[in-house]
Parts: C-alpha cells; sequence; structure tokens
C-alpha cells in the first residue's frame, strides 16, 4: 500500500513563499500521474496541480505562475513551490498519487481523484 507524508507547511504572510515536500513509500514516484489539492473551509477540495510521467506539468489558473511542481524520481520525493501566496490558498494541503489502475485524466482539477493521498500540512496565509 502506497504511503505519502507531507511536510513544510506552516504560516506566512501574503506575498510569502512556501515549499512543501511529499515523500513517497512503496510507490514509485514519476511512474503515474501525481499533485496536489487543497481543501479549505467552505471551498471543498480542490486540485491545484499534476505532473505526468514524463515531467508535463497542469495548474489551475488561481496558481499558475505561483506554483511549481516537480518530482525528483531518486530521492522519491514530490515537492510544491509556492511564492507569492494569498490568503485564499490558506488550506491543508495534500500530496495525491495515481493507482495503477486509474485511467482518468492527469489535470489538476482531477487530483482528488487519483486514488492515493497523504494526511495533509496546513498552510495559513494572512494578510
Amino acid at each position: 500500500q502506497a504511503s505519502l507524508a507531507e511536510s513544510g507547511g506552516g504560516s506566512v504572510q501574503a506575498g510569502g513563499s512556501l515549499r512543501l515536500s511529499c515523500l513517497a513509500s512503496e510507490y514509485t514516484v514519476g511512474k503515474y500521474c501525481m499533485g496536489w489539492f487543497r481543501q479549505s473551509p467552505g471551498k471543498g477540495r480542490v486540485g491545484v496541480a499534476s505532473i505526468l510521467p514524463d515531467g508535463t506539468t497542469k495548474y489551475i489558473d488561481s496558481v499558475k505562475g505561483r506554483f511549481t511542481i516537480s518530482q525528483d524520481n531518486g530521492a522519491n520525493t514530490l515537492s510544491l513551490q509556492m511564492e507569492d501566496l494569498k490568503p485564499e490558498d490558506t488550506g491543508m494541503y495534500y500530496c495525491a498519487a495515481a493507482s495503477r489502475w486509474y485511467s482518468g485524466p492527469c489535470e489538476a482539477r482531477a487530483v482528488t481523484s487519483y486514488g492515493f493521498q497523504g494526511q495533509g500540512t496546513q498552510v495559513t496565509v494572512s494578510s
């Protein structure tokens, strides 16, 4: 069973930066689609970024130009670099990984359907 462990969350002021990391166990980073989604009070779960095995990245419009998703196959780690953070970016951020049976799209908005997820790391952005 795949295990995903997020780290790197915290509290920052608007305009600040954070880097989230996701260490995968019993799962090979770079083999299937992976991504990040967040859950915010009153907004539900929203996929924000995804990455395909070939390294192609996808983002929702609200984070384009500010967030960068990347994968390190050697370290078996997925990362999300977040710049120019805004209060609306506040939420619990989860790493997600597609199972071998996942047949849906590798789009950012589909991340919540991938199959495996971690426990999450909290990001709080104050104005």
